[in-house]
């Protein structure tokens, strides 16, 4: 329950302040956090870390 009240707040925090912009910062980090977390223990890493 907590994770989705934070989901939440961070919305709302985006409608009142008209900060859209940072909506699809936010959703790029959490894709490359979970690439790196979800590949950190299979043969497709060492490939991954040498893109960034």
């Amino acid at each position: 329950m907590g994770k989705l009240r934070i989901l939440g707040e961070f919305w709302q925090f985006l409608r009142v302040r008209k900060k859209y912009w940072l909506a699809p910062i936010v959703l790029l980090l959490v894709l490359l956090s979970l690439l790196i977390v979800l590949t950190q223990g299979s043969a497709l890493a060492p490939f991954i870390y040498a893109l960034f």
